[in-house]
């Protein structure tokens, strides 16, 4: 996988997400997600929830990368949303979370799985790529970082 735009479609970023906290905002991305991918938002609720439950995927600097294995998805899929105001997240550090970056694979997708969250994870952990997303001014802005940021890496 060579960027983002491989899961990450235009039309699955959120600029300016408001939750109150976690079970809100699983809530609200699963319903944004379930539309685009044509899946029940509460089968993604309870995969994402099931996966937290293990440990926060709140991985620390603001970034959480809640993930799950859906029944019925016909590929990997991404959601990216920027909250309006950090959440707390159980985050490894302890910081509450502002950037969330859901992924979602079918339930046979074992490497493809893993792949797809090691290149969002390793775009996530840019500390530039992070305060460029915090900055960016638009949804549009968010989606041109998150597809053209993996390339910068792997030149």
């Amino acid at each position: 996988m060579n960027d983002l735009s491989d899961i990450l479609a235009d039309n699955a970023v959120d600029a300016n997400l408001q939750a109150p906290n976690k079970k809100a905002l699983f809530s609200q991305l699963a319903a944004a997600a379930g539309r685009l991918a044509g899946v029940d938002p509460r089968q993604i609720v309870a995969a994402v929830s099931e996966r937290e439950r293990l440990g926060s995927t709140g991985f620390g600097g603001g970034v959480a990368i809640p993930h799950g294995k859906i029944e019925g998805l016909g590929r990997v899929v991404g959601y990216f949303a920027r909250l309006n105001t950090p959440i707390d997240f159980q985050a490894v550090d302890g910081l509450p979370v502002d950037l969330v970056f859901l992924l979602l694979s079918p339930v046979d997708a074992g490497a493809e799985h893993l792949k797809a969250l090691a290149s969002v994870s390793r775009t996530l952990r840019d500390r530039q790529t992070l305060a460029k997303l915090r900055g960016a001014r638009s949804k549009d802005a968010i989606f041109a970082l998150l597809a053209g940021v993996e390339t910068l890496h792997a030149a």
